[in-house]
């Protein structure tokens, strides 16, 4: 399997890009700082430098060919204003789409977050509010397209904790915390699902294992 991950110097991203890289597939990230180049090459993966917000659909997709599958992992981060959850949590989320599209890649993977909501109601966060807004908004689009096979991850709150192998899938699981470990590992069990095409889940700690909580998402 070859795969293209965007925001791949994430630490989600890198754990994917390890796990898929130690089972023998190719895997390219997509990095904004060179710097980060040699991060991704030690986990065996090919780095990309590309920044997905001042970049073409043109550019992305040259990338993008002979994928067989996309994953979205960035994010503005935090720290980052409202604007910049727009410019990455939402626009490049459907620029990746429109490049997969172009370069007709049709497994597109996203990374996006419990309670995503184009019209999220307004908290006493707006940043939060808007980062709600964004990702919402972006699966909202992607989750569209008839061109993609979409499935739609939507982790609880991030831990660094060392992950467990369990969680609890469902279109809605209320608050709860996962490892990063964790949530590269529900992703590469998606990859290696094809039924999960059309699907949007929530997904947070539990005591069902990985591919068993996939399978049944």
């Amino acid at each position: 399997m070859r795969v293209v991950i965007a925001g791949g110097h994430g630490k989600i991203a890198l754990i994917l890009e390890r796990l898929l890289t130690q089972r023998g597939d190719s895997v390219a990230g997509f990095i904004r700082n060179p710097d980060h180049a040699a991060d991704l090459e030690a986990v065996g993966a090919r780095a990309l430098v590309v920044d997905l917000e001042r970049t073409s659909v043109d550019e992305v997709a040259s990338h993008l060919d002979g994928a067989d599958a996309v994953v979205f992992a960035a994010g503005a981060g935090p720290g980052s204003g409202a604007a910049r959850k727009e410019t990455v949590d939402r626009d490049a989320a459907i620029l990746l789409a429109d490049a997969a599209e172009a370069a007709k890649v049709r497994r597109y993977v996203m990374v996006s977050s419990i309670n995503a909501d184009a019209n999220a109601a307004h908290t006493r966060d707006e940043v939060f509010t808007a980062y709600l807004r964004a990702k919402g908004t972006a699966d909202d689009n992607v989750r569209a397209r008839e061109g993609l096979a979409t499935t739609i991850v939507r982790p609880g709150h991030l831990t660094n904790d060392p992950g467990t192998g369990h969680v609890t899938i469902a279109t809605r699981t209320g608050r709860g915390d996962i490892p990063r470990e964790d949530v590269a590992a529900v992703l590469l069990a998606v990859l290696d699902t094809p039924d999960t095409a059309g699907r949007t889940f929530d997904v947070i700690s539990g005591e069902t294992p990985i591919a068993d909580a996939v399978l049944g998402s």
